[in-house]
């Protein structure tokens, strides 16, 4: 029998939970944006609400960091992992804040590509969600950053096909330049899913 001198504070798992919780919040907000007649600034004002949510959650951890003698893992990976999961929330923000400010969905349609990229996104961050409270047993999260880091492939896949299709000449110079901002940032968003993931995974080599 394995025995832990760390404490099982659940203050940690807790704030991990909601700030993912979040994540899944701002995808399905972006999905809002392949709606028809979606109301495009009110999508982007509440990404905006849900954002500050995450960076108050955020707030919240550094400070039980750093008022707590003794942490369930390295206080250095807590704050990583905090730090990563607010990142993915600025990346969905700016994505939302972009294609309003731009005017980019008074377009016909928006690349399918795109729609591909957000859905990408959306599985990521419900994976996110539903493995966060493992983190209190270690356990069961090896499918978790498996499949975070292949849908991670799966987006960068659609970034490229996406940078095809804003270069093929389909669409004037300008709405390029615009899509293309949006698309490095849910790019970002993929990547920083999976800095989630893999920091997931350096936790539990740790503490296993």
């Amino acid at each position: 029998m394995k025995f832990s001198f760390r404490p099982t504070e659940g203050a940690f798992y807790e704030l991990f939970t909601r700030a993912a919780h979040n994540l899944v919040k701002g995808t399905e907000l972006l999905n809002e944006l392949g709606l028809p007649d979606s109301d495009v600034q009110s999508v982007s004002e509440r990404l905006t609400e849900v954002e500050h949510d995450s960076d108050q959650i955020t707030h919240e951890l550094y400070k039980k960091i750093n008022s707590t003698f003794i942490t369930p893992f390295d206080r250095e990976d807590i704050y990583r992992l905090g730090s990563l999961l607010d990142d993915v929330m600025d990346h969905l923000e700016a994505v939302g804040n972009l294609l309003y400010l731009y005017g980019l969905t008074k377009l016909p349609s928006l690349p399918r590509e795109m729609h591909e990229l957000v859905n990408v996104l959306d599985q990521q961050a419900k994976l996110t969600a539903e493995a966060m409270p493992r983190l209190k047993s270690m356990k069961d999260l090896e499918d978790y950053w498996i499949e975070c880091n292949r849908l991670e492939n799966d987006g960068d896949q659609a970034y490229r096909m996406l940078l095809v299709r804003l270069f093929s000449g389909e669409y004037d110079a300008l709405t390029v330049l615009k899509m293309k901002e949006v698309a490095d940032e849910l790019e970002a968003a993929c990547d920083a899913f999976e800095h989630v993931a893999n920091t997931v995974e350096t936790i539990a080599v740790k503490e296993s």
